[in-house]
């Protein structure tokens, strides 16, 4: 007597249905990622030099505004206790793993993305917070950290965009699809204007 395996069932197959994202989107992944990356390792090095010598001046250092050494010696530039770029070396490493295997058209599960959405969610705040920190308690700009701002918002998008695909018939989710780049327009604009008002009497002597 044999015994056979109980054939899957079409609710078993699609339980956790792999994705495989457009070719724009996957690129998008790869380049975000290696952009935060080589942003945040240069930060490290730059912190390391500035731990062996205190008087060093960072390649990021351009005028009163724009200065990481004022950013990289504050509490805020080691939140848990170590250097945030830390962090974000760690965090991107995995976004272009992510960006490799998407570019590859290797397929990955729904849960995965879900995943990679809940975690830049938690980029784009703690994010915001070093904006707020930076722009009204700091009072300066860090560069690099730019740059890991400008890349973290899109990537998020783009990562909420394929972890909600369950979601395409609901007409709200389906809407903010829709108008998803034009959301991320206002949100960049928003932060120009803030840096602009913030620092306008200094950006009003270079006029």
């Amino acid at each position: 007597m044999t015994v056979t395996a109980p054939e899957a069932t079409p609710a078993d197959a699609s339980a956790t249905p792999p994705v495989r994202v457009g070719r724009a989107s996957a690129v998008w992944i790869l380049v975000a990622g290696v952009v935060g990356f080589v942003a945040a390792f240069t930060l490290t090095v730059e912190k390391i030099e500035i731990l062996i010598n205190p008087a060093y001046v960072p390649s990021c250092s351009i005028n009163p505004v724009l200065s990481c050494g004022s950013v990289m010696v504050t509490p805020q530039a080691a939140v848990f206790g170590f250097p945030n770029p830390l962090i974000g070396i760690v965090a991107f490493t995995v976004v272009i793993v992510t960006g490799v295997l998407a570019v590859a058209r290797v397929s990955l599960p729904q849960w995965y993305w879900v995943g990679l959405a809940v975690g830049t969610l938690l980029g784009v705040v703690f994010v915001h917070w070093l904006i707020v920190q930076s722009l009204y308690h700091i009072g300066a700009l860090c560069p690099y950290c730019m740059v890991v701002w400008a890349v973290t918002i899109p990537l998020f998008t783009v990562a909420a965009s394929i972890a909600l695909r369950p979601l395409a018939a609901n007409p709200v989710a389906r809407l903010v699809h829709q108008w998803r780049w034009s959301l991320v327009a206002l949100w960049f604009t928003a932060l120009i204007l803030m840096i602009l008002v913030r620092f306008w009497n200094y950006w009003s002597t270079l006029i």
